[in-house]
């Protein structure tokens, strides 16, 4: 009997699996020298975005004969130049103290009373259906595009008829009513976001509308409800427009009396400088104070 044997198989020669093509050395070093550019260019740029915000802090601490006699690139060779007696004579004027308080009694309010609003308008705008909540809608977008200047003189003729000219709470709603079509587009494009299955479960549960708002919806929104009320505050803090049509002389905030300053003593550049700053604290303190949740509202919805 004759056994016959099966050719041994084939081998077969799997390729090597090889990783990532090696870059080059030059190329390595072009891009390396590509980085480093652009960090270069990047700084430049931060420098000279910050340069007027630095020779405006030079200038507050300098006295008004060295800054009319040279610039405040000056101290660098000069540094006794440098002195606190213009905050020392503008934290003594009672009329600057009044400007900020003034514009604190402005500035909270009327932020608050946008963000409870519009959080409130936005999540029904969301996720409640009701007639004409899409031509609703479609008012407010179109409100986004109306100037501001167009209101003026209707609204003071209707101040005047009400009463309220002249007084903080007429610039109050005022602010209020031109922040809310912004505040409502964003947080209800935001609150759309949100899973519809967690407001679901959330009534399924029992919840009421009011519960779902306050334990679902607030958490979660709250990138971008600080993101609204970080553009709310510093869009109040810095009008001037609004403040000195609708503000009287008793309530004027920090930048009509500012403006008013310039206006009678126009070569007083180092209490404007020191009074311009100390007006700049404040919103840099709520924006950095907020800085985590307004980049967490930035960033939201771009990636999945």
């Amino acid at each position: 009997m004759t056994v016959t044997l099966a050719p041994p198989p084939e081998r077969i020669d799997h390729p090597e699996v090889s990783g990532p093509p090696r870059r080059s050395a030059v190329s390595r070093l072009a891009g390396l020298l590509g980085s480093r550019l652009l960090q270069s260019f990047l700084v430049l740029v931060a420098l000279f975005w910050l340069m007027p915000v630095f020779g405006l802090l030079i200038s507050s601490l300098r006295s008004e004969v060295d800054n009319g006699d040279s610039g405040w690139w000056t101290i660098f060779t000069a540094p006794a130049q440098l002195t606190l007696d213009n905050y020392q004579q503008l934290l003594a004027d009672s009329t600057v103290l009044s400007a900020l308080w003034n514009t604190v009694l402005i500035s909270v309010p009327a932020t608050l009373l946008v963000v409870v609003i519009s959080s409130l308008a936005a999540y029904a705008l969301a996720w409640m259906d009701f007639r004409g909540r899409d031509w609703l809608m479609v008012g407010i977008v179109g409100m986004l595009v109306m100037p501001i200047q167009v209101a003026l003189i209707p609204t003071a003729k209707l101040y005047g008829a009400v009463d309220i000219f002249g007084t903080l709470p007429g610039v109050i709603l005022f602010h209020v009513a031109f922040g809310l079509p912004f505040g409502v587009f964003l947080l209800r494009n935001f609150f759309s976001g949100v899973p519809k299955d967690l407001l679901e479960a959330a009534r399924m549960d029992g919840a009421s509308e009011w519960v779902v708002f306050r334990r679902v919806i607030m958490p979660i929104g709250l990138p971008a409800i600080a993101s609204l009320g970080i553009f709310q505050f510093l869009w109040v803090w810095n009008d001037l427009l609004v403040a000195l049509v609708f503000a009287g002389t008793d309530n004027q905030p920090i930048t009509v009396a500012l403006q008013s300053q310039l206006r009678q003593f126009g070569s007083n550049i180092d209490m404007l400088a020191a009074g311009s700053f100390v007006s700049m604290l404040v919103p840099l303190a709520v924006f950095f104070s907020l800085q985590r949740f307004f980049v967490q509202g930035v960033l939201a919805g771009s990636t999945k």
